[in-house]
């Protein structure tokens, strides 16, 4: 319902702008430690003249370096390989039985469940058209528009008729049964407080891995709370109006107030008053910056550790057999066709305690993030890696060149 963005600055939102075509010669660049740290390295030697070949210096002929191996790129960037029947980027070759199941849900699937998800779409932007009659969204300084601090029947009827809505969704594209855990609170009180566990603190904002644009539903299902979306995202049709109702808070590239606060500053204050207010939708971010495979979990940003008040992490898992619903190296229109025409899709959810920060952690939003990251990736068996969005914009260069030599 809603394109997953990212949660730092407006340089690391939207998937979208993942895929976009880089030049094959941009697949072998030398990884920075950072992304401030990246450089452009251009070829400063002047360009030959015409002239008397007798007068003209022999040119050195430099072989260019050999394109990388498929063996290699995965091994580099293995948080984005997929592993799936459909192979790479869900082209891969598929054997005659994975051609007719394919074929199956392409008639039989496919439009059944686009019906079922456009009809769910429909109805709930007509409950949230009713619920915000006559109303004007919430303004702040040109950063926020939103229904989510609307009160009474209003806010009641908008958040439970979206966590129905949002969990039928996801009944009609196939993921029937959810499978969740609640791990126990001594987790939290073991790491954080000395030994001292506690009742746990309301949270602020919910942290969670980023697999496929499919965590935004189950959240959505779940918690309800607000994302962080392109400005575009307000002005599309049916989902611009669900997006205000959510109260995502959108990204602005350009100030046009001297009241403008940036999204780190609304992001902040979303969250602290979350904290203190049992009725303000909590915000959901994702740290890493990027989707991956699932089993990788990127080092997280710093975003949703400022504020210094508890966060709640949950990770998201999704088991298959042929078609995996990560969407790391594959294009959206793909994927969602892909995604429709699988039979059954699978996800677990792991909720872990609230993370109750410790002075120290308080004082070093970088400390709070890797300790949590670290957590999240004990407690769902996931590996960590020190790559990130960058890296994985190179590996859809190398593969999108790959394809085309071939």
């Amino acid at each position: 319902m809603l394109a997953p963005i990212q949660n730092q600055s407006p340089s690391d939102s939207g998937m979208g702008s993942e895929l976009q075509n880089i030049p094959p010669e941009a697949i072998r660049p030398v990884r920075p430690k950072s992304a401030d740290d990246a450089t452009t390295v251009k070829d400063d030697r002047p360009f030959l003249k015409p002239g008397r070949a007798d007068s003209a210096a022999p040119e050195a002929h430099t072989p260019p370096p050999p394109s990388p191996s498929m063996e290699e790129l995965e091994k580099k960037y293995a948080p984005f390989v997929r592993h799936d029947v459909y192979g790479i980027m869900g082209r891969g070759e598929l054997p005659r039985r994975e051609k007719l199941l394919l074929a199956i849900g392409l008639v039989a699937l496919l439009p059944l469940r686009v019906v079922l998800a456009t009809a769910i779409l429909v109805v709930y932007y007509l409950i949230c058209r009713v619920c915000t009659a006559f109303l004007a969204p919430t303004e702040e300084g040109e950063q926020e528009e939103d229904y989510a601090h609307l009160g009474g029947w209003r806010r009641k009827v908008i958040t439970q008729s979206g966590r129905f809505c949002s969990r039928a969704m996801l009944f009609a594209f196939g993921f029937y049964w959810i499978r969740k855990t609640h791990r126990d609170n001594d987790i939290n009180g073991k790491l954080n407080n000395e030994g001292q566990v506690s009742e746990p603190e309301r949270p602020g904002a919910i942290v969670s891995n980023h697999v496929s644009h499919l965590d935004i539903l189950y959240h959505m299902s779940s918690s309800f709370p607000s994302f962080v979306a392109k400005r575009s995202v307000a002005k599309l049709p049916l989902v611009g109006l669900i997006s205000k109702c959510l109260g995502c808070v959108y990204v602005q590239r350009e100030s046009r107030s001297p009241e403008f606060k940036g999204v780190s500053g609304v992001v902040n204050e979303r969250i602290k008053e979350a904290h203190q207010d049992k009725l303000a939708p909590k915000m959901m971010l994702f740290p890493e910056g990027t989707t991956t495979n699932g089993d990788f979990l990127l080092p997280f940003k710093t975003g949703a550790f400022l504020s210094k008040v508890p966060v709640l992490p949950v990770i998201l898992r999704y088991p298959y057999q042929r078609f995996s619903p990560a969407w790391d190296s594959i294009s959206g229109a793909r994927h969602v066709m892909l995604l429709l025409c699988q039979f059954i899709n699978y996800m677990e959810v792991i909720w872990l305690p609230v993370y109750c920060p410790s002075q120290q952690e308080k004082d070093d939003p970088k400390l709070y993030a890797e300790n949590v990251r670290r957590l999240m990736a004990r407690e769902g068996n996931m590996i960590m890696s020190d790559i990130g969005l960058a890296e994985k914009r190179v590996y859809h260069a190398a593969l999108n060149g790959l394809f085309i030599q071939q």
